[in-house]
């Protein structure tokens, strides 16, 4: 982007977590970047940049390491570029996290859980609607705590109604429901509204309760089993994802194989594993017992290689199944129309492939919904066919 620079355009700006962490040594190790917006300066964000233009900028404010970040105010809505194609955008509904999981950073870089106010996210959803967006995915470090600082109990399954409301909206999702935090109230919001998909995204981590306390997790290996038996119950076509992380300092064999016959038991339709990495400044760095990178490695295997048959075992329930499916590209080799079924989350989980009919041009059909029939699938991704084309009907 230097190199870029030179010819193409007049400032290279760098923003963001990583600006807010180590401001004082980017500034040292990147002399070519001419300015560096915090996270807490967003809201002076063209102000910089005409200072920067008019060669006004002569100092660089220092910044002290994990200090207590004032965000920008979240209050005011802001227009917005969508990034991610004409049918889905994500819609932020609070910034930072209050949860102080012991291996994680965010807060320190991004302070405290803050929510927006409902107006605000009703207005911005409304907006992406008539820009044509049909699906909207509700984000935030923790969504189940949305409200709590506003309005002193969590608000999420109101706020995903009022979205539901608004006309053009198809499919809603949100990421990612702490297993805490997921209420009666939101279980039944999601069961009952036809646009909310049947999706929980619930980051458990681990599972031995002597390691979810090392990781200062606010749940126990019971209350979890308790609130996955209670979904399925409750939503028996729910589609379940998790996250968990293997080597946490201090995990034994037993409890790594605790976790390893809870997932098996519990067969996700969905699972991510990291290996667990050190996050500077955070307690769990300074842990004892460190996890040798090679047991890391083994167990991310172990684990990964169980969720695969896992995945496959459940979408091969999946064939002969019809599901609304989003087309949002074609193959290089054009024989393939690419899309998501409702069941997946874009950049996450698989994708479809619909051989295409060279009689028609199914090109056409990039960025609507349509029924497609699973004929085939692999580990992770599907075959299927088109039984039906919606012609973007809302």
């Amino acid at each position: 982007m230097a190199e870029y620079k030179k010819e193409k355009c007049k400032l290279l700006i760098v923003m963001g977590c990583l600006v807010q962490r180590y401001y004082d040594d980017l500034i040292k190790l990147l002399p070519e970047v001419d300015l560096f917006i915090k996270i807490d300066e967003y809201t002076s964000f063209w102000d910089k940049i005409e200072s920067a233009l008019s060669g006004t900028i002569t100092t660089k404010k220092t910044h002290q390491q994990w200090q207590q970040i004032p965000l920008p105010n979240l209050d005011e809505f802001l227009d917005r570029v969508v990034t991610t194609g004409d049918k889905f955008a994500y819609l932020k509904i609070g910034e930072g996290c209050s949860n102080f999981c012991t291996y994680c950073a965010i807060p320190y870089i991004r302070g405290a859980f803050v929510s927006r106010k409902e107006e605000d996210i009703i207005k911005e959803a409304k907006m992406l609607a008539k820009k044509g967006i049909e699906e909207i995915i509700v984000i935030a470090q923790d969504t189940t705590k949305y409200g709590v600082d506003l309005y002193g109990e969590s608000k999420l399954a109101e706020l995903l109604h009022k979205i539901s409301q608004i006309k053009g909206i198809r499919w809603i999702r949100f990421l990612y429901s702490y297993p805490e935090g997921i209420t009666d109230e939101l279980i039944e919001e999601v069961k009952n509204n036809p646009k909310i998909v049947k999706y929980f995204d619930i980051p458990i981590q681990h599972i031995s309760n002597t390691v979810l306390k090392r990781m200062n997790r606010k749940t126990s290996k019971e209350n979890i089993t308790i609130l996955l038996d209670k979904i399925r119950k409750q939503i028996p076509e729910v589609i379940l994802r998790t996250s968990l992380i293997v080597g946490f300092p201090g995990e034994t064999e037993k409890q790594f194989e605790e976790l390893l016959q809870f997932i098996t038991k519990a067969e996700f339709d969905k699972l991510g594993a990291f290996m667990y990495s050190k996050e500077e400044g955070t307690p769990a760095a300074k842990m004892p017992n460190q996890i040798h990178g090679n047991t890391k490695k083994s167990r991310f295997n172990k684990l990964m290689a169980k969720q695969q048959e896992i995945s496959y075992k459940k979408l091969q329930q999946k064939v002969g199944k019809t599901y609304e499916t989003l087309i949002e590209s074609i193959s290089f080799d054009r024989k393939y129309l690419i899309g998501r079924t409702i069941n997946d989350v874009p950049e996450i989980d698989g994708l479809i492939y619909i051989p295409i009919n060279t009689k028609n041009d199914q090109t056409k059909l990039i960025n609507t919904f349509v029924k497609c029939e699973i004929v085939q699938v692999n580990d992770y991704d599907y075959i299927g066919k088109i039984i039906c084309n919606h012609k973007n009907k809302k």
